[in-house]
């Protein structure tokens, strides 16, 4: 009796779990993407106003973000602070696809981010200006999107694993 009792809960704990994890990420997605847009606005700063060079904004930006972006951006910044014959667009591409992993965040913000990394310190700053706020452009539309689906799916994803699990455990027993 006990052990059917303690199965019953470990199935019913698992499909709730599950459903839970995945709403964690319809969470996390727009949160992760405001983050993105805020370091693209800081880098912008930097560049433009502060005129820093590139690998110095981008280890500010290292300590100003938080995980899954800090990685990212230490990754780039330990990259371009050694002596290699990697360009900073490959330095960018191989940081932020080893780095998006970790992330919420879908294919169409990992796009917008690995564009922006053709397009830095390949021009001036006006112009890697221009190719920042247009990057922040459309992760604002992703945002929106983003915020509409997190709406849409969130709670039914935590229901969905609950009712799941009650199910599996109603046809076991």
């Amino acid at each position: 009796m006990w052990v059917k009792l303690a199965g019953a809960a470990l199935v019913l704990g698992a499909g709730a779990g599950f459903g839970f994890a995945k709403a964690r990420r319809y969470r996390r997605r727009p949160q992760q993407i405001r983050e993105v847009i805020q370091a693209l606005q800081r880098l912008e700063t930097e560049i433009v106003y502060g005129s820093t060079p590139l690998p110095d904004a981008i280890a500010t930006l290292s300590e100003q973000t938080r995980a899954p972006l800090a990685g990212v951006f230490r990754e780039v910044a330990d990259r371009l602070s050694e002596p290699q014959d990697d360009t900073l667009s490959a330095v960018w591409r191989d940081a932020v696809q080893h780095g998006w992993r970790n992330s919420a965040m879908k294919p169409a913000e990992l796009q917008v981010v690995l564009r922006l990394g053709q397009t830095l310190g390949a021009s001036d700053r006006s112009d890697q200006a221009k190719h920042l706020r247009l990057a922040v452009l459309q992760l604002q539309a992703e945002e929106t999107t983003a915020a509409e689906e997190q709406k849409r799916y969130e709670a039914m994803w935590k229901s969905l694993g609950v009712l799941v699990g009650a199910l599996i455990v109603i046809l076991m027993y």
